[in-house]
């Protein structure tokens, strides 16, 4: 049954954009599946650790990288966010400047050594001993937290008992919410029951995104085949947590999760030293968010379902970081498209449902498609 919907543009609020050459091609990408703006992750190299060009030392700023998003087609989104990556040279003053610069908007926290270009993270202990997390909250600044705990042994890591993120959500984020109640926190690309959970049971001020790959898979489709396109971090887990996040989206009160699409582009996925982190979701996200609802068994014929997957994808994260809604729209037609893998100067880079296929295929069709 073919059939379609209109919905507001929508604001990708977790995703990669890279540097150089890449830059270009990947706003494209975004601007096509009927993205209004962005938050662009800040783990680049050198990362996105100062506010001000002006400021102190050698790492890249706020200030120039937004510069260079817009500069390679980003002047055509209504909104770029780039977060700060909090690191060792992190420090109130800095926060305080930098909120009332305008500029810092959102902050994020990386587990140290816990996924790509994350070397300069600090513990989030530190962060709470050196005043840096009462500032975001004095300020209203945004904590973006990937939320998994980094000293952990690899049975620890995952476990048939407990992982990573589990541990993070049971020990870390009740301290952190209990100690600065009203810091505006975005738990990012949430996993697990236990993480949904706790999204759930926290106030306004906690929300959390969402990505594709984890309302579509379970770690049984990474393994089966060993396919290594769907190895991001946090990795994807069990039905249980796979049903728990498709319920939170689902849900037709739902205020607090939204769309973050983690999308990640690599040119090379299968390195020497291991597999690259991120799947790659440019230009289909809400192809396949719509995929992943209906495989959850909802029907995006029906308007009330419609309704629900507007709040997931277009209004939650918009009024969650006080964005408008955007009036410029976009049609999702429940017909099939296809999708081709990206070419750019520096490789090929394979789109996730691409990657998913058992043959060294470079075009794959899903069954929605979006005209903007």
């Amino acid at each position: 049954m073919s059939f379609s919907f209109t919905l507001p543009k929508w604001y990708d609020l977790h995703t990669h954009m890279r540097q150089g050459a890449l830059l270009a091609p990947l706003i494209e990408q975004h601007l096509k599946m009927g993205c209004a703006g962005i938050l662009a992750m800040p783990n680049t190299k050198p990362p996105v650790a100062k506010v001000l060009k002006s400021d102190a030392g050698a790492d890249l700023s706020i200030e120039e990288y937004v510069s260079q998003l817009n500069a390679a087609g980003g002047h055509a989104f209504s909104d770029i966010i780039a977060p700060l990556y909090l690191s060792a040279a992190t420090t109130a003053q800095m926060i305080t400047a930098g909120a009332q610069s305008g500029l810092l908007r959102a902050a994020k926290y990386y587990p140290p050594h816990g996924t790509t270009n994350s070397e300069k993270a600090m513990s989030l202990s530190h962060f709470i001993q050196n005043g840096v997390i009462a500032a975001l909250e004095e300020h209203g600044v945004v904590l973006c937290i990937h939320g998994e705990k980094h000293d952990v042994e690899g049975e620890a890591y995952f476990g048939r008992g407990t992982n990573a993120e589990e541990a993070f959500y049971e020990e870390k984020m009740h301290l952190l919410c209990a100690s600065f109640p009203n810091l505006k926190i975005v738990a990012e690309h949430i996993t697990t029951k236990i993480a949904a959970d706790f999204v759930n049971g926290c106030g306004g001020n906690v929300a959390a995104t969402i990505t594709p790959q984890h309302l579509l898979y379970n770690v049984g489709h990474m393994m089966q085949g060993l396919k290594y396109h769907l190895y991001c971090m946090p990795v994807v887990k069990f039905e249980e947590d796979r049903e728990a996040l498709r319920r939170a989206v689902l849900d037709p009160l739902n205020t607090k999760f939204f769309a973050g699409t983690d999308s990640a582009p690599h040119c090379v996925k299968a390195t020497p030293c291991g597999c690259a982190a991120g799947c790659y979701t440019g230009g289909i996200a809400p192809q396949l968010y719509a995929q992943a609802f209906e495989n959850a068994g909802a029907d995006l014929s029906n308007a009330k379902t419609q309704q629900a997957f507007i709040h997931f994808l277009c209004t939650n994260g918009a009024q969650f970081y006080n964005l408008p809604v955007p009036s410029e729209t976009f049609t999702l037609s429940r017909r099939p498209s296809e999708v081709h893998a990206l070419k750019t100067e520096l490789g090929t880079i394979t789109p996730l449902p691409i990657g998913m296929l058992s043959t060294q295929a470079t075009s794959t069709t899903l069954n929605w498609s979006v005209e903007c």
